[in-house]
């Protein structure tokens, strides 16, 4: 790996361990997060391009200063939380990737990689790197996030039932978004028992 790159990944790095919220072993999460791309990346594609690389351990670039609750709690609201995070991630990265020396060309690249420029739903469509960075979004999810989501939504819901219909509901889009390669590895994760019989109900219905 050029030192350009592992300069990049270093400083992309040093950003995420300022994340103030920390994991249940004391880690800042957003550098558990990008480690956790990182190694579904290794996993589904181990000749990954560097710029790829750097793209996926970036994603999530200092989400935290920019909260969901800092939009309004709508639809519209959340897709526009999710637009501006894209596009903010994507330059900040773009900046880090000038300074370590990659050219105007190389930098604007990981940037039309964090912010998903190209991708087009299915295998075959679109950017095929960008799919590769959202299965890559997708596992880490469904391996990492999918019970804290699932306990949160019951508390919300006050119903185990709606709560398992609204997962069921976002695993089937979950599903959809990821190529083949991505959904291959996702039928491979340790998932619980409640997560597994989630997963079956919402393949059931594709």
């Amino acid at each position: 790996m050029a030192p350009k790159i592992e300069q990049a990944l270093s400083l992309i790095d040093e950003g995420h361990s300022n994340d103030p919220r920390k994991t249940s072993s004391g880690e800042p999460y957003e550098l558990h997060y990008a480690q956790r791309m990182t190694h579904y990346l290794d996993l589904h594609t181990p000749d990954s391009s560097p710029l790829l690389q750097v793209a996926v351990r970036a994603q999530h670039f200092r989400r935290w200063e920019v909260p969901r609750d800092s939009y309004p709690k709508t639809r519209p609201g959340y897709f526009a939380w999710r637009t501006f995070l894209k596009k903010r991630q994507a330059e900040q990265v773009q900046q880090i990737c000038l300074t370590c020396g990659f050219t105007e060309e190389e930098a604007g690249r990981v940037a039309s990689l964090i912010a998903k420029e190209e991708l087009k739903k299915g295998e075959g469509k679109g950017d095929a790197e960008a799919q590769v960075l959202e299965d890559c979004a997708c596992l880490v999810f469904l391996d990492d996030q999918f019970e804290h989501y699932e306990d949160k939504w019951a508390q919300e819901h006050g119903s185990q039932e709606e709560a398992d219909e609204k997962m069921v509901s976002i695993l089937r889009k979950t599903w959809v978004k990821m190529g083949k390669r991505g959904q291959d590895l996702a039928l491979q994760l340790n998932l619980s028992d409640k997560a597994k019989e989630l997963v079956g109900k919402a393949l059931a219905e594709q």
